[in-house]
């Protein structure tokens, strides 16, 4: 599951069986804050309307001596009343929209009106509705980005699998693979996807271990010497001893491998990929820096956004997220530099913790 905005998340449902794949469910902490509000704003209210009551049996406790007991009442039942319309007013549009709400209207809001205290309830109300119909509708647009980011392949595998039965293609070990290499996409995009949940909600569990950084980059950036050597891009790794260092070795080479990936993707045959490792006061960063095309200053805003791709991508767009959540994870930071024409640097910055 992934958390949303004010402790919802984003995951399966919980009746079993359901068909259903996602539902939104706000977080209870979400709804607690808010009913404490309520709570104390109606103890606010009742306890000044019984003030109130008290003051008016003194006043005419006061006038009934003088004669003018009738008169009195009725002018201290119309303040009453008067009062307790405009503080009640509130409430009540506050308990609709309440209603509403929870019937999935995400766009209702209330007017803040009323006294101080209920001024501040509105707005609370106000601000929650905002942020759920926020997440309501990243929701809407993660399910269409995966619905239009699996069509491709399943489109595809549907077109070969027919030309195999209709007798156009035979089955031979080139089109299986065609085949298999679409499931594999597919495969690549869940497991994305799974790894992103369970970052966001911050149940990614990482395995951490003393691991010689600079082995482990070289490592991940060499598995992908020969793509490149394909394409006639040229790799220099240059990495300083920065010891073992406390880290997930799967995640952190999950990171280094998309950045590189991403980074080949981004360059014209006969470019250059520089990566460096360095340490710097108590961190370590490593520097992926290519000669490829680079991004526009309105794009590089967005690249850590979810499906967010460049026009030579060919990635699920997920690559960036993911790396900027498992850094996140290991309590460093990753920023991205970049200028059209000359290229794209990427540096991460990872905190350097030793075994004790």
């Amino acid at each position: 599951m992934s958390k949303g905005h004010w402790g919802g998340q984003w995951g399966p449902p919980k009746r079993p069986g359901s068909r259903e794949t996602w539902e939104f469910r706000p977080g209870e902490q979400a709804w607690q804050g808010f009913g404490r509000k309520i709570f104390f704003g109606m103890i606010f209210f009742f306890g000044f309307v019984i003030l109130l009551i008290w003051v008016a049996f003194q006043i005419i406790s006061a006038i009934v001596s003088c004669g003018w007991a009738a008169l009195a009442v009725v002018v201290v039942l119309w303040l009453l009343a008067i009062s307790g319309l405009r503080t009640l007013r509130p409430v009540r549009r506050l308990i609709d929209a309440a209603g509403r709400l929870a019937e999935g209207d995400y766009s209702v809001r209330v007017n803040p009106a009323g006294t101080g205290s209920s001024r501040r309830v509105v707005r609370s109300f106000n601000a929650m509705a905002d942020r759920l119909e926020s997440a309501d509708e990243q929701r809407r647009q993660l399910l269409a980005d995966v619905g239009h980011e699996l069509r491709t392949p399943l489109t595809v595998v549907r077109g070969e699998i027919e030309a195999i039965v209709d007798g156009v293609h035979e089955p031979d070990p080139e089109h299986l693979q065609q085949l298999l290499d679409e499931v594999g996409v597919m495969e690549r995009l869940l497991e994305d996807l799974r790894t992103l949940s369970e970052a966001e909600s911050g149940a990614l569990a990482l395995h951490v271990e003393p691991t010689d950084l600079a082995t482990l980059v070289s490592d991940a950036v060499e598995s992908h010497r020969r793509t490149a050597e394909a394409r006639a891009v040229a790799i220099s790794i240059a990495a300083d001893d920065v010891g073992e260092v406390l880290v997930d070795p799967v995640r952190i080479k999950e990171v280094i491998s998309n950045l590189t990936v991403n980074a080949l993707r981004a360059m014209p045959d006969g470019g250059a990929l520089r990566v460096t490792v360095r340490r710097t006061a108590d961190d370590a960063l490593i520097r992926i820096k290519d000669s490829g095309v680079g991004i526009h200053d309105d794009e590089l805003e967005e690249v850590f956004e979810r499906f967010r791709k460049g026009s030579t991508s060919a990635g699920s767009g997920l690559g960036l997220t993911i790396s900027r959540d498992l850094v996140d994870a290991h309590g460093g930071t990753i920023d991205i530099h970049s200028q059209v024409g000359v290229g794209t640097t990427v540096e991460v910055l990872i905190p350097i913790r030793r075994a004790k």
